[in-house]
């Protein structure tokens, strides 16, 4: 049977375009149309998602420095959101390794190395980046995730699955956990190994479960993470590894669901848990949008990205209200009920029920599965965040955007995930700050047997109308490059070898015009003025010639200076001047 296509559940559209609850409730929307032949899918591959969600978020949870129960409570309650809120028919929403090392950044220096208080920290960061997310989604600022280019994006996701692994490492090898920085971390480890402090019992069951979860990994269907967490966690509760060889476990786990909690912080970590929140939601929301937009064009649905960050915020404050922590999409276990058969969100909503299931019936089952096989869970989650086939592309055609990317995942590195992300925006935006603020500009010449009007230096042959300078701007004229405008056109009028009378600015390129630019080209008619030049505009989109009024520019420009190709005006200056001029298409 072939998987519902999005309009299948009337949620292809644009969200200003739906009406009452199909706005704000797309999984009430689903309600109307949902057909009873797919639920044998969705059930199917709820089950099969359920055995993935149990040790992956208990995995999750320990990564990020909390009990692992919490991961089971950030499991449950974003599915259930989601499945009422989310656009995308078969999006995960979970713990993520992507957010473990931010999450664990906060609560290592913060919680003082108390559980409860970690838990507090991580609840209240899930609320910050909830609201966040929220509130941009109802603004609709969903597209303000394009600010971190690709280079950039690897550059803090490679940081991320670095640092997430090094915090890993101490449970894999069974050494005291480090609160120090990721170079630290490395450095104590690196140093307990050489000094023989190692447990190596421990580090064997954790290689085990790597080895385990990579010779199942082939079979998409197979439940590779639960088969190999439920072997080590037999072996050492056979053999009573814990207490022969004090191998470390999960213990025992909490009967019953998450509750109603709302976590109270003191004043000195307010400023860490906003940060933390905010780079939760930048992250989370980067990730889910791309997840969402990847699974949208593979099957002709629309994603909508407003109602996607409403979705991420809604569970992420949800989550946090009930005992969760920061949870984004799944790049692995999206896949999962793809594979299995998904046809819709009901495979949360049975993936939810099967967890809580385990929660009230079978809480101890786990109890003997070792720390070395939650830190090879996520080991194996945290390879698969590294971008390195692409970053060759990069380096090979843009040098310098690949040298961008490697500072990045550095800052991220060696300054800690939320200043590393931090730094990445601050990056980003100086990134775009600059290709506007320096960009492109030409003079314009006509080239024998080409149409149009091209860039002499381009173009050896280029000829030039003699009194008439064409000039190309490349960008948007504003604050940071409207003195440059001025001093490139004023440049190309002294360079020129015949005296000027006419100065054409090719503006089709220029899609926007604040008030610094306005007074910058009222400043260049005034000296052009001084020595008998005329300035000209072609092509300049109505929009901008808008905005030339209410600057109370245009009227001093002139009506008359504005033509709509390159070529009218062309014409009108070889008119006016009686200018000796052949153009080779008249020939």
């Amino acid at each position: 049977m072939q998987p519902p296509r999005a309009e299948d559940f009337g949620l292809p559209m644009p969200q200003t375009n739906r009406r009452g609850f199909r706005r704000w409730l797309p999984g009430l929307a689903l309600i109307q149309t949902y057909k009873l032949s797919w639920f044998y899918h969705d059930f199917f591959a709820g089950l099969v998602l359920s055995t993935m969600l149990v040790p992956v978020g208990i995995a999750y949870a320990v990564a990020s420095g909390l009990p692992g129960i919490y991961g089971l409570y950030a499991t449950i309650v974003p599915l259930l959101v989601y499945a009422l809120l989310g656009p995308s028919r078969i999006l995960v929403l979970g713990p993520d390794s992507s957010l473990t090392a931010i999450v664990l950044a906060v609560v290592l220096v913060s919680s003082e190395g108390d559980p409860l208080k970690a838990v507090t920290l991580a609840s209240m960061m899930a609320i910050v980046a909830g609201l966040l997310c929220l509130l941009a989604g109802i603004a609709r600022l969903g597209f303000i995730t394009e600010l971190l280019s690709k280079p950039i994006r690897y550059g803090y996701m490679n940081g991320i699955a670095i640092t997430v692994m090094i915090s890993q490492l101490p449970k894999f090898f069974g050494l005291p956990a480090s609160t120090d920085s990721p170079i630290n971390s490395l450095f104590t480890t690196v140093l307990g190994i050489f000094k023989l402090q190692a447990n190596w019992m421990t580090l064997t069951i954790g290689i085990t479960t790597i080895v385990i979860i990579l010779l199942l990994k082939p079979f998409k269907r197979v439940p590779g993470l639960l088969i190999a967490v439920l072997i080590v966690s037999g072996i050492v509760g056979y053999f009573d590894l814990s207490s022969t060889h004090h191998v470390l476990t999960l213990g025992a786990v909490p009967q019953g669901l998450p509750h109603f909690s709302i976590p109270w912080i003191e004043a000195r970590d307010v400023i860490p848990v906003l940060m933390g929140g905010f780079a939760i939601a930048l992250v989370s929301f980067a990730d889910t949008s791309i997840l969402s937009r990847s699974y949208a064009a593979r099957h002709g649905g629309y994603a909508d990205q407003n109602q996607e960050m409403i979705a991420l915020g809604a569970a992420n404050l949800v989550t946090g209200f009930f005992q969760g922590f920061a949870v984004s999409s799944s790049s692995s276990r999206t896949p999962i009920a793809q594979v299995a058969g998904a046809m819709t969100q009901v495979t949360g909503l049975i993936g939810a029920i099967v967890v809580s299931l385990f929660l009230i019936i079978a809480p101890d089952s786990l109890k003997y599965l070792p720390d070395s096989a939650l830190a090879a869970v996520v080991l194996t989650a945290a390879w698969s965040l590294f971008e390195i086939s692409d970053l060759k592309r990069i380096y090979r055609i843009q040098r310098w955007e690949f040298w961008l990317s490697m500072f990045c995942f550095a800052s991220v590195v060696t300054l800690g995930v939320i200043a590393g992300i931090t730094l990445a925006i601050v990056v980003a935006i100086i990134e775009f700050l600059w290709e506007s603020w320096r960009p492109h500009s030409a003079i314009l010449g006509r080239v024998d047997g080409l149409k149009g009007y091209h860039d002499i230096t381009r173009h050896a042959g280029a000829k030039q109308i003699p009194g008439l300078l064409l000039f190309r701007w490349d960008a948007p004229l504003f604050f940071a490059n409207a003195e440059l405008f001025q001093q490139r056109l004023l440049a190309a009028v002294a360079k020129s070898q015949a005296p000027i009378k006419w100065v054409v600015v090719a503006a089709e390129p220029v899609t926007n015009l604040d008030i610094t630019a306005s007074d910058a080209v009222a400043e260049l008619i005034k000296i052009l003025k001084q020595s008998n030049i005329k300035l000209n505009f072609s092509e300049m989109k109505d929009p901008v010639k808008d905005k030339l009024k209410r600057f109370e520019l245009f009227d001093e420009i002139g009506n008359d200076a504005f033509f709509p190709t390159v070529g009218a005006a062309v014409k009108k200056f070889i008119e006016m001047h009686s200018v000796q001029w052949k153009d080779w298409e008249d020939r």
